[in-house]
């Protein structure tokens, strides 16, 4: 998706028993990361990161939601495990990864896969994505997509 681009609406299971509509959220803007696999240790990094500065994301106004492609029973035990204060969204059947074309061929230990690249994007409250980072390396990432939204307001 192109900067600027609306997304369509979507529907996801969600952390919590409920489900997730992108149209349902409300009037704040979005933080959708996408990150390969629940108690991995970059995926891990990077959503205690999101967990630590998540008082100043909800200071500004913006919802913040993992997605991978781990089932829902997965991310209720990694949310717990980690104390982490927003909702996961299970993408089972990559349908918001298809969307937001985070699937590549990726190197693992020799070998071709197909899996998620850590990819994050910030939409507006129209739903417009403004900004969008791909291929991203976790330290420092969460810090600057705060800075980023804080420039929204």
């Amino acid at each position: 998706m192109d900067k600027k681009e609306k997304v369509g609406d979507f529907s996801l299971p969600c952390t919590g028993d409920k489900p997730f509509q992108l149209s349902a959220v409300g009037d704040q803007f979005l933080v959708l990361y996408f990150y390969p696999k629940d108690n991995t240790p970059g995926c891990t990094a990077e959503s205690v990161q999101f967990r630590d500065l998540h008082r100043e994301f909800s200071a500004l106004g913006c919802g913040v939601y993992g997605i991978s492609r781990d089932s829902l029973k997965s991310h209720e035990g990694f949310k717990a495990k980690h104390g982490l204060p927003f909702d996961l969204l299970a993408d089972t059947d990559e349908l918001a990864c298809g969307m937001f074309k985070v699937i590549k061929m990726k190197n693992l230990y020799g070998k071709k896969v197909r899996g998620i690249e850590r990819s994050t994007f910030v939409l507006d409250r129209e739903r417009l994505i403004r900004r969008e980072w791909r291929g991203v390396k976790v330290p420092g990432h969460v810090q600057e997509v705060c800075d980023f939204v804080k420039t929204l307001k």
